[in-house]
């Protein structure tokens, strides 16, 4: 593994300058394919790839650090409610409903009896296995499968657009007809909603009008891509969540579950802001 200024500043600037107390953030980890594929060509940040082996070892250290995994809408609960049972509460989330989390990740997950949140894309979800990003997806039957067995599932919209710049009666038919569509074929309300792509938070103007488009379809929390751990104070329509992949090593893993990581939200946020500015300039 290459230098990542991102891994050296969370392990040995961040890290051990923070303060031990009370602790009611959860981390939220966000995982995408549970598989061996070649990610050479992509830098580690971006990776969105964790192979067998490493999630094992990372399910299995939460199992030894006494975590207990979280569905989305008992963290908000407790985090509204300042329980000091989060500082042992985490939320396993997947994007894109690969098959691979039906063949490799649950029965890791099933091992350790913990659960997690799927959210899926329907227009990618199938009778027989439709494609998306090059990888097979689940079928309805399997999800239902799941479901039986402790999942839950949430809504990836339909077709996995980037939501930010289309028009409000096109987020709305994304937001709400993949709702309608899971919810029909689990015979169960879905809740839940995963912003795809990168959240454009420097935008409030668009969040209040994404949040009242969740809020109308019945929607009661969502997770999004901004980095960090969530608090009483954070959105719950917007959680941020920590991305993992394989090259995420124990001490790094281990690190970001203890909010060393959160640090990045910032420079993020900051980057971003200069970007807007700079494109609002030039179209001036």
């Amino acid at each position: 593994m290459g230098f990542r200024l991102d891994r050296f500043t969370t392990l040995y600037v961040v890290h051990p300058l923070q303060r031990q107390g009370s602790n009611l953030s959860v981390p939220v980890l966000m995982y995408h394919s549970i598989a061996d594929e070649d990610e050479n060509d992509v830098r580690a940040y971006f990776r969105t790839a964790t192979s067998s082996r490493v999630f094992a070892d990372q399910i299995a250290s939460l199992h030894e650090a006494g975590y207990e995994a979280l569905g989305v809408s008992e963290a908000v609960k407790r985090l509204k409610s300042h329980s000091q049972t989060m500082s042992r509460g985490v939320v396993i989330t997947f994007d894109d409903g690969f098959h691979n989390f039906y063949t490799n990740a649950f029965p890791i997950l099933n091992r350790y009896s913990f659960t997690a949140t799927v959210y899926l894309p329907t227009a990618y979800i199938g009778e027989n296995h439709l494609s998306f990003k090059g990888k097979k997806c689940m079928t309805w039957n399997e999800v239902r499968e799941l479901k039986k067995h402790g999942i839950s599932f949430g809504s990836h919209t339909v077709t996995h657009p980037k939501l930010y710049g289309l028009r409000a009666k096109a987020i709305n038919e994304e937001v709400l007809v993949s709702k309608q569509t899971i919810e029909q074929k689990l015979s169960c309300a879905v809740d839940s909603f995963a912003y795809p792509y990168a959240f454009p938070e420097i935008d409030t103007e668009f969040k209040g009008r994404l949040r009242a488009i969740l809020c109308q379809a019945g929607y009661k929390n969502g997770v999004c891509t901004t980095v960090g751990r969530s608090d009483p104070n954070s959105d719950p329509f917007f959680l941020k969540r920590l991305p993992v992949n394989s090259d995420d090593d124990p001490q790094f893993f281990q690190a970001k579950l203890a909010g060393a990581y959160d640090w990045l939200a910032k420079p993020q946020y900051v980057l971003k802001t200069a970007k807007n500015w700079v494109s609002s300039v030039r179209q001036s």
